[in-house]
């Protein structure tokens, strides 16, 4: 990749979490209209067990030193596709970010090589305002795969949370007990297994890649239908910065869907939402996701907010 004059490229530390923070927020800003980062996330990102800041990332600054683009790579579970972001300053580094995807890109391949697979699968995403990335991923060979949206439903007024449907019933996680973290995780992982992208990670791995910050356990919830397992809710604290519970997963086992087991636990993470004093509540969805419950989503007050698409494409293991 060739600079301008002045401008360099570096390897990040952890000495550079605020000048990256910086230029996620001014790339967060422009893509979503709010900071949708903050330093613990940055932080998190540079310590992730399957990303070495030396290879997996650069920097670049500008000729005064002002970091004005950060990019890395990472796949959260260690196994299946990687996944590639280009945050740039929207006003001093757009022009960085199609040759740092290239970059990226020959980094990826020697991934696949390192991890002795013949290609590896990479993705990235793309939010309504960012047309110009949406056509340089295009350029790169990236294909759309796939839509989430953004849901959301204000707490103000919350009516009480109505009874669930007879023989279901609802308690919370009892996250010191090794055994209902165990059952968490099963139904988590059994629920999952049928939609698309799925990649599955046992438990040791699982309860690892729980961030700290985002262990709200008395926010987790389980649901039992005539006193057997039948679902569970994974809250997070990623929103709290939008004074915001969010729903980070919730999984219904196959033989329990279409009973109401999802929409009680939602109502019952909305109560608890509310009486912290959150503003609202939100959640993501893949549209497509066979078992995505949207009508459900919508039958308990959330509704879309914003869209993302999922950009990808197959890179060929370096030396291939």
């Amino acid at each position: 990749m060739t600079l301008p004059a002045g401008w360099t490229a570096r390897r990040p530390t952890l000495d550079d979490v605020p000048a990256i923070l910086a230029v996620v927020h001014a790339a967060d800003t422009f893509a979503v209209g709010y900071p949708d980062f903050d330093a613990e996330d940055v932080r998190a990102a540079l310590t992730a067990p399957f990303f070495d800041p030396a290879r997996d990332s650069w920097l670049v600054t500008d000729p005064g030193g002002t970091v004005v683009a950060w990019t890395a790579v990472d796949n959260p579970t260690g196994v299946g596709r990687d996944f590639v972001e280009v945050y740039v300053d929207p006003e001093r580094g757009a022009d960085l970010r199609a040759p740092l995807l290239a970059r990226m890109l020959d980094r990826v391949a020697e991934r696949a090589a390192e991890r002795d697979l013949p290609a590896l699968t990479v993705r990235s995403t793309v939010f309504p305002p960012e047309t110009r990335w949406a056509a340089e991923l295009a350029e790169a060979g990236f294909t759309r795969v796939k839509r989430y949206v953004r849901m959301t439903r204000s707490l103000a007024g919350l009516p009480a949370e109505p009874p669930p449907p007879p023989g279901v019933t609802v308690r919370p996680l009892r996250a010191d007990d090794e055994a209902d973290l165990r059952l968490f995780h099963r139904i988590f992982d059994t629920a999952f297994r049928d939609t698309p992208d799925y990649e599955p990670v046992d438990f040791d791995r699982w309860r690892e890649q729980i961030p700290a910050s985002g262990k709200v356990w008395d926010e987790w919830f389980v649901a039992e239908v005539d006193g057997e397992p039948a679902g569970a809710l994974q809250s997070s604290d990623q929103a709290l910065d939008q004074d915001m519970g969010w729903v980070r997963t919730l999984s219904v086992l196959p033989a329990y869907r279409r009973r109401g087991v999802g929409a009680a636990l939602l109502w019952r993470a909305f109560t608890g939402y509310a009486t912290k004093g959150r503003a609202a509540a939100g959640l993501g969805v893949d549209l497509t996701n066979p078992t995505a419950p949207v009508t459900l989503y919508r039958s308990v007050g959330l509704a879309e907010v914003r869209w993302t698409d999922m950009y990808e494409r197959i890179v060929p293991a370096a030396g291939v």
